[in-house]
């Protein structure tokens, strides 16, 4: 098995590799370990001393519960496996407070945080809007999750394809007629001739069927090879995210080993 990277944009938090010699079943348990089990901070409980805006408790509380938080996975454990026993500590929840009177939006920014290290992911995400002499307090803890028991823990947007495979067997007759219907810039025309454009060979629709244009344009997928494009939600970068998703697969590989050994 072998991962070669294709792009790693830490400011978007977008990632793509490629993972190759490898299988769908293992494919598909990366990306749900991605989604489902990598544990973020997310808002949980949320205490309301003052609120006469537009919004209900729950409309704001929901809207709060929605808001990425920067996670430290290192500083707080999920609360099933807390020593607290999920009773609430500081090793497992974290307390933060919102007061906003000014007429005007209500920004993510302005949610105050005991630990500078965990706080909104996106400070211009509205809130709510107050009018003249509207005001809102609130104090909310958050707490570890997984995205399996709410999206708002899931980490990011997870997917992948098989890697495209582009073939030119023969003389193609009408190049021109393979590009107008080639969306991706996929081929391009050399000297007369049509030719892969290597750099975008990634970028193929594999629905794509360029054989009933010309039978010596063939485009397949690979059996072994998949390319997989990640997206943060803003919590933990995509890099973080795969390497706990890899920890948890090893974790649970462990937990089944052992489990096998009981059996016996």
């Amino acid at each position: 098995m072998e991962v070669r990277v294709l792009e790693n944009n830490k400011d978007q938090g977008k990632l793509s590799f490629i993972l190759k010699d490898s299988n769908p079943v293992f494919a598909n348990t990366l990306r749900r370990l991605m989604v489902d089990e990598v544990p973020t901070m997310a808002i949980e409980h949320v205490e309301f001393s003052k609120n006469n805006s537009i919004l209900y408790d729950e409309m704001i509380a929901h809207r709060l519960g929605l808001v990425p938080l920067k996670t430290d996975l290192k500083s707080y454990n999920l609360p099933d496996k807390c020593k607290c026993e999920g009773k609430g500590c500081n090793r497992c929840q974290l307390k933060l407070v919102l007061k906003a009177s000014k007429t005007g939006n209500v920004y993510a920014s302005e949610i105050k945080s005991r630990d500078p290290a965990v706080k909104p992911a996106y400070g211009n995400m509205p809130v709510v809007k107050l009018l003249k002499g509207q005001s809102l307090e609130l104090e909310a803890t958050a707490v570890l999750g997984r995205g399996r028991e709410h999206m708002k823990w899931s980490p990011c947007h997870v997917y992948y394809k098989y890697r495209p495979i582009i073939e030119i067997t023969g003389d193609v007759k009408n190049p021109e007629a393979v590009i107008e219907v080639d969306h991706n810039n996929i081929f391009e025309i050399k000297d007369r001739k049509l030719v892969v454009n290597k750099d975008r060979v990634l970028e193929c629709d594999l629905s794509s069927d360029f054989s009933e244009i010309d039978k010596n344009v063939k485009v397949t997928a690979s059996d072994t090879d998949f390319v997989f494009f990640i997206e943060s939600f803003g919590q933990l970068s995509a890099k973080e995210i795969i390497n706990k998703a890899i920890d948890l697969l090893d974790e649970q590989l462990d937990e089944f080993v052992e489990e096998l050994k009981k059996a016996k």
